[in-house]
């Protein structure tokens, strides 16, 4: 269901999908987003309405890619036929995604998500237009985090209540439990996360796969797989190929985080530099650059602040180590990992395009 094609580097795979799969996913992105449509449309909670925080739900919830619940549902198809309550299932991740959306932007003091205001600005925002005493930054923060808080107990509730079998939920929730310690044990390591005190390359990535590429692709595809009750060898295939995915989606968000525009991230375009983010393509930078780059680099890079200069001669320096090469390397090398496991896989041929993809369109530049 895909083909590929190269960018001006050899080997650096671009995704290109034919119409069959773009209408398929299309498809499930308008259905997913219709289950959370509904669901959000139960919920009436005054004092929500009264802050403001109701369409800021809306717009942490829904509007997203829908990776998330697209692999769910695709581990479920790999063991199980299409069913309407396993797409609620699946759907019940874009609110634990919100969740964690909420969670990073307040940790990170972020400013935009999706191309408008973070949660916590619009929020304190919405406070100082009431004229409400108090700190309206300190009850901006508090209140997303609060949203945050809500939005994991609903992740639970529709995938509870999503029509499943109680003996598929009963399969699922300790992994289920385990992806929520593992995505917060990541968040925890990444406050920490400093390029100023010089990581490894291991040691980010480890953090990466943590906090977002097993949560993104190989925790929902075990998840939609044990929904289904597909066998162990099936399991360990989805675990090979959604580690690898994974892995590249991390590196990709990376080199976003550097080089992507706000257009294409919907986050400020300096974030990660801006607040001195150890990512892999910085950390690759500052191993492979030359030693005047390494030396500029990590100058500009420990010095407490970063105005716009600064920042945009750190990407002069990274584009000139090396790095952003280096990491286009990797993420072809997991894609074709991830790839050469799924054609050792025995599912059918529709399944196993539809994974290859998959995998494509979450590891793609323009993503």
């Amino acid at each position: 269901m895909s083909t590929v094609s190269f960018d001006p580097r050899p080997g650096h795979p671009v995704a290109e999908h034919d119409s069959a799969f773009e209408d398929w996913y299309t498809d499930i992105r308008a259905r997913v987003t219709q289950e959370l449509d509904t669901f959000l449309g139960k919920i009436d909670i005054e004092e929500l309405r009264q802050v403001g925080a109701d369409t800021v739900l809306r717009q942490y919830v829904i509007g997203g890619k829908c990776l998330r619940s697209t692999f769910l549902y695709l581990g479920w198809l790999c063991g199980a036929e299409p069913d309407p309550a396993a797409l609620r299932a699946a759907a019940s991740l874009e609110l634990l995604h919100g969740f964690a959306l909420l969670q990073d932007d307040v940790m990170d003091d972020g400013a935009l998500r999706r191309g408008s205001a973070a949660a916590q600005v619009r929020l304190a925002d919405r406070h100082r237009a009431r004229g409400l005493p108090g700190s309206a930054a300190r009850f901006g923060g508090s209140a997303a985090t609060l949203l945050g808080d809500m939005c994991l107990v609903w992740a639970e509730q529709l995938l509870r209540d999503s029509g499943l079998a109680d003996t598929a939920l009963a399969r699922v929730w300790p992994r289920y439990d385990a992806m929520r310690i593992e995505l917060a044990v990541g968040q925890l390591a990444d406050l920490a996360n400093d390029v100023r005190a010089a990581p490894t390359m291991d040691s980010v990535l480890a953090i990466a796969r943590a906090k977002s590429g097993n949560y993104t692709v190989l925790r929902p595809l075990e998840l939609g797989a044990a929904l289904a009750g597909c066998p162990e060898r099936t399991l360990m295939m989805l675990g090979r190929y959604g580690t690898r995915v994974g892995e590249a989606f991390q590196l990709r968000d990376d080199l976003l985080g550097v080089f992507g525009s706000a257009a294409v991230t919907g986050k400020p375009e300096d974030s990660d530099l801006g607040q001195h983010k150890a990512t892999s393509v910085v950390v690759a930078a500052l191993a492979i650059g030359d030693r005047g780059v390494r030396t500029e680099l990590r100058e500009l890079l420990t010095l407490p602040a970063l105005d716009a200069p600064a920042i945009d001669r750190c990407r002069e320096l990274i584009a000139a180590s090396g790095a952003p090469e280096r990491i286009e390397d990797m993420i072809a090398e997991r894609v074709a990992e991830a790839r050469a496991a799924l054609d050792a896989a025995e599912l059918d041929r529709d399944r196993r395009a539809a994974l290859a993809d998959m995998a494509l369109l979450c590891t793609a530049r323009q993503l």
